[in-house]
């Protein structure tokens, strides 16, 4: 007990000096030591953490000693493990092991790492544990060896100028990288310096910057520029040193003002958008600003908005410039009164300029003027079809320039179809020549001609003058029918009747709407015809009675709503057939439908006689050859009755096949000049074998006599051309003869013979058999 109080009351006297650096007396430490006190047992004390200062540099440092009671010195041997032994960083640590007294070996940074905590090991010779590993805690004592950072080398500001003090501007901030516990990193700020007077003021604790007192004039200083100090240990330590810059941001406290009391100037007349001159202003606020910028008003002498000023952005300056023509003759001199500002409003504290306004003399100067047309355009009307030299207008001009004596001469500057005469003298316009209406510079019944009149001045001025000229529609023609002949049905009730159209010339309103009416000369019309008015431009004519069919002349009176109006009688031919059920003309009634088209009666019956003739002529000659033919024909037939078939094609389906193709060559009609070159084998077996190939186009006879010969050599040469099939070949489309489960057709194959048969109903059945009664029907 007594051995365990005097360990005790060491560790309480070494405890606040473990450790540090200048002691030489090395603590020992029992962690392992058991003190029996009656009722309970303590297993090992609380070591209280050992503490080294950062930057020690003799080395290696004894920190301290620890020691186990249950054997004697050198029977115990003793370690220790953790950060800075066995682990990163290594070796910053060592112990002996028969003593146990543990060395700082590396000097130490407490900024990268501000304690060690180890565990400390007690083992017997033989490395049986003696004791249970316990904890060993070293702490880093801080020492002010970092100094101070600001976080930016300069911090900008910006305050208005004329702003009130304790305005804030703004915030400086640094960093320690010492132990904030510590006065090491207690920091404190101050200005070093900022010109006189001292205008800011900075928070030595958070480091805000703030205006101090009244004077901040942006036109005296724009731009401040201070240097800032931060010190640790409480503004006594280290020290670093950063700059503010604070600029002052302008307000309109600076009233625009002119540089002079008056201002002369002068322009010429008659001319507009032409600058006169400038107006100098002076303003001390930041120039570009809306507190800098001029805006300019002409407060009076210009009445009339003639003037007007702009700002030129760059100079500030009021450019005056006139926008509607200045009059010499009316007003020599304008005496005006101009007043600038800015475009932000001025501050209420700010004095005004002395020079806030200012006067402006313009001198006009005279020059010669181009003649003005009083009336331009000028616009009149004439009717169309006007006779040469009738008068059209008097186009003249005046002269401004009233005190000078000037003469004024005119001429034309477009006239395209050369209509108008323009008098030298006076400016009279009358026409040359009459105005076709069917002009292509008449648009929309307007025509434009363009008058100059010039002065004799020098140098000389011209006016353009534009001279409208409407050309007034006159009613001089009637209206004409759009169809002259039609067909009606002969009974009343039957079909629409005829519709009747018009159309006129004239242009409205001497056109449309068209009145029409049976011609008066004529009243028996009246009784079997009757005129309906449809609309404006249309009429329908109808039979009030049966009349007959035939040709039908009709006159109808056509008259127009001009002013006066317009009419004409007009023939009408009509048609009047018979009509079926749908109101349409019947196929019988062909001939009388032609005639009321236009064809007369003696010119149907010169063609008919023709037609007639013709046929009469062409008839013994076909007779003729026709009967040459059948000789010839039935000797080509014997012994080939049996072999019938060699020209029939069996399709098997609807319609041709392939070999369609391949029987009649469809390309050698369509080329037969080609023919003679083909030659190709005879595809009609009833064709004589020395005509293999087509024969070359005969030339036309050159006489009447000879039409005969002519006709009889075609039909030879048409019926023996075995490129091509016959006129009455018959195409045979099913398979039909011996083998065929239908049996044949056709009574050809029935018998051995011709004379078991009767092929004289073969005439009944039209002209494709009729070849086939010409040759097998009795002589």
């Amino acid at each position: 007990s007594g051995q365990a109080h005097a360990l005790w009351e060491g560790i309480q006297s070494l405890g606040p000096s473990l450790g540090v650096p200048g002691r030489r007396r090395l603590s020992t430490l029992y962690p392992w030591h058991r003190a029996v006190v009656s009722g309970r047992v303590r297993r090992a004390w609380v070591i209280p953490p050992i503490s080294v200062s950062e930057n020690h540099k003799r080395l290696p440092y004894p920190l301290v000693q620890i020691k186990s009671d249950k054997q004697p010195l050198g029977s115990v041997i003793y370690s220790i493990q953790g950060p800075g032994v066995d682990e990163e960083p290594q070796g910053v640590f060592s112990i002996d092991k028969f003593t146990g007294k543990v060395f700082l070996n590396a000097m130490l940074d407490r900024e990268k790492t501000d304690r060690f905590r180890l565990r400390a090991f007690a083992l017997d010779l033989g490395g049986a544990t003696l004791e249970e590993p316990t904890d060993l805690e070293i702490v880093v004592v801080d020492q002010n060896d970092n100094r101070p950072v600001f976080r930016q080398e300069a911090f900008m500001g910006r305050v208005l100028e004329g702003a009130v003090p304790g305005t804030y501007v703004t915030r400086a901030e640094a960093t320690d990288a010492d132990d904030p516990e510590t006065d090491n990193a207690a920091l404190r700020y101050s200005i070093l310096e900022q010109g006189s007077p001292q205008l800011f003021s900075i928070d030595e604790h958070t480091g805000d910057i703030r205006t101090v007192q009244v004077g901040l004039d942006r036109e005296v200083v724009a731009v401040y520029n201070l240097t800032l100090q931060v010190a640790d240990m409480s503004g006594d330590g280290l020290t670093a040193t950063a700059s503010a810059i604070i600029t002052l941001e302008d307000v309109n406290d600076n009233a625009p003002g002119f540089t002079q009391d008056e201002f002369f100037m002068e322009v010429t007349e008659a001319v507009s958008g032409v600058d006169v001159g400038r107006l100098e202003v002076q303003d001390r606020d930041l120039p570009g600003s809306p507190n800098w910028a001029a805006r300019f008003t002409i407060l009076e002498g210009d009445p009339n908005g003639q003037f007007t000023i702009r700002t030129d952005p760059k100079t500030n300056e009021g450019v005056l410039s006139v926008v509607k023509p200045l009059d010499y003759e009316s007003c020599e001199q304008y005496d005006l009164r101009v007043a600038v500002q800015n475009e932000a409003p001025l501050q209420a504290a700010a004095p005004r300029a002395e020079r806030g306004q200012a006067r402006v003399s313009v001198r006009v100067q005279d020059v010669n003027e181009a003649p003005v047309f009083q009336e331009n355009p000028l616009r009149t009307s004439l009717p169309e079809g006007v006779l040469p030299g009738t008068p059209v207008a008097t186009f003249s001009a005046q002269d401004p320039d009233t005190e000078q004596l000037q003469r004024l001469s005119y001429s034309k500057d477009y006239d395209p179809e050369d209509w108008l005469q323009v008098d030298r003298a006076t400016g009279r316009v009358q026409t040359q020549r009459v105005l076709s209406p069917a002009s292509p510079f008449l648009k929309d019944g307007w025509y434009r001609a363009i008058i100059l009149a010039c002065d004799d001045a020098s140098p000389p001025r011209t006016a353009t003058g534009t001279l409208s000229v409407e050309i007034l529609e006159v009613n001089d023609h009637a209206p004409e029918l759009s169809l002259r002949s039609g067909s009606v049905c002969s009974e009343p009730g039957q079909g629409s009747g005829l519709l009747l159209g018009a159309t006129d010339e004239d242009l409205p309103p001497h056109g449309a709407p068209f009145h029409f009416q049976l011609s008066p000369r004529v009243p028996e019309l009246t009784q079997n015809w009757s005129l309906s008015q449809i609309n404006v431009s249309h009429a329908q004519l109808r039979l009030r009675h049966q009349v007959r069919e035939g040709l039908h002349r009709l006159s109808l009176l056509l008259r127009d709503s001009g002013q006066p109006p317009q009419q004409r009688e007009q023939p009408l031919n009509v048609t009047v057939c018979r009509c079926g059920k749908d109101g349409a003309c019947l196929p019988g009634a062909t001939a009388r439908r032609a005639g009321g088209a236009g064809i007369s009666l003696g010119a149907l019956v010169i063609v008919l006689a023709s037609v007639i003739l013709l046929l009469l002529l062409a008839l013994p000659v076909a007779l003729v050859a026709r009967s040459r033919q059948q000789s010839g024909d039935k000797g080509f037939l014997h012994g080939l009755q049996d072999d019938l078939r060699d020209n029939i094609l069996n399709y098997d389906e609807q319609g041709g096949g392939e070999e369609d193709q391949d029987a009649y060559d469809i390309n050698q009609l369509r080329h037969p000049t080609e023919l003679a070159a083909l030659c190709r084998p005879p595809v009609r077996r009833d064709a004589p074998f020395s005509r293999g190939c087509p024969q070359a186009a005969r030339v036309l006879p050159s006489s009447p006599a000879n039409i005969a010969d002519f006709i009889n050599d075609g039909l030879e040469v048409a019926d023996s051309d075995p490129s091509v099939p016959p006129y009455d070949t018959a195409l045979i489309y099913d398979y039909e003869g011996d083998g065929s489960v239908a049996g044949t057709l056709s009574s050809i194959l029935s018998s051995l013979g011709d004379e078991d048969q009767d092929y004289s109903c073969l005439w009944d059945w039209g002209p494709r058999f009729a070849r086939l009664a010409d040759l097998y029907g009795p002589p």
